[in-house]
Parts: C-alpha cells; sequence; structure tokens
C-alpha cells in the first residue's frame, strides 16, 4: 500500500454519536496538555502528544479498542490544552482522572476554527433541552491527512451538563 491509501484513522460514523445523552461514572482518562497561542495548538506537539498518551496507554495495556476510543480536547485557556484520552483501566504513576457526569454529543463537520460557532449551536440544543453547561470537550475524530481522505471533518462536541 502507498502512503496515500494508508488508513491511520478508521473511518468514522457520526450517526451513534450526533445528539445523544452520554452518562459516565468515573470513566477512566490518561490526561495531559500542552501549550498553545490564542487557542492555537502547536500542531507539531498535538501528534507528538497523542502518540506520547497512547504509547503510555498500549504499554499498560490500558488502551481501548478503536470502536471505543476516545480522545478528549479541552481548551483551558488561551494559552493551553487538555488532553483525554480514553482507558479500559488505571495506570499506576500516571495522570488518570476520572470523568463523571452527563455529556449532550452533537456532530460537527468542518475545519477546526469553525469551534466557536460550533459552541453557539450545541448551547442552543442544550437551551432546547433546559440544561445548563458547565463545559465543552471536543472529539477531533481523524487526523487532518485522514479527514481529507474521507472527504470529512468529523467533530463531536461532548458538553458537560447539569
Amino acid at each position: 500500500m502507498d502512503d496515500k491509501n494508508k488508513e491511520c484513522c478508521p473511518k468514522f460514523d457520526p450517526s451513534p454519536w450526533d445528539k445523544k445523552t452520554v452518562v459516565w461514572k468515573e470513566k477512566l482518562f490518561l490526561k495531559d496538555s500542552i501549550p498553545q497561542f490564542f487557542h492555537i495548538p502547536f500542531f507539531p506537539m498535538v501528534g507528538k502528544k497523542i502518540t506520547e498518551m497512547w504509547d503510555k496507554a498500549k504499554k499498560a495495556k490500558a488502551d481501548p479498542e478503536m470502536k471505543d476510543f476516545l480522545m478528549l480536547f479541552y481548551d483551558l485557556s488561551p494559552w493551553k490544552s487538555e488532553f483525554y484520552l480514553s482507558l479500559t483501566k488505571d495506570i499506576p504513576n500516571e495522570n488518570v482522572v476520572k470523568l463523571s457526569g452527563t455529556f449532550l454529543t452533537m456532530v460537527f463537520d468542518g475545519p477546526y476554527n469553525a469551534v466557536p460557532k460550533w459552541i453557539k449551536e450545541i448551547e442552543k440544543y442544550a437551551k432546547e433541552k433546559n440544561k445548563v453547561i458547565k463545559k465543552h470537550y471536543f472529539y477531533y475524530t481523524t487526523c487532518p491527512k485522514c479527514a481529507k481522505k474521507y472527504g470529512h471533518n468529523y467533530v463531536v462536541s461532548f458538553t458537560e451538563v447539569e
């Protein structure tokens, strides 16, 4: 297979994720962060950090099957972004966190710079459901190369609500 036809990210099916309610009780995630500049991550660091986190999960045999894979991004500030990689078990001596709560999901398709527009859409959706938003996480389902290959740049919003 030549590089053009290689699949590094599986093709994403948006239907199971769009406009759903997800409830987590102590769902395990490996947490890390990278610096960013005015909400724009340093892209070479993103791939490196994801690879580093995935390698830690695999080494500890805590890596999820691809159907259960989640890598959430939280924009903490203009200067820092947090990453959350779903795990199947705890990894001693690593920054493992447990997320609990109710999350509304919505699937979007478009460029990363559309996030502010998407936040407005999920806020409208949450209001229709009489929910108060606590936090926005985003799951970028494919790398830029695979998004181009598949013709879609699907992003799932996981919006924590009360």
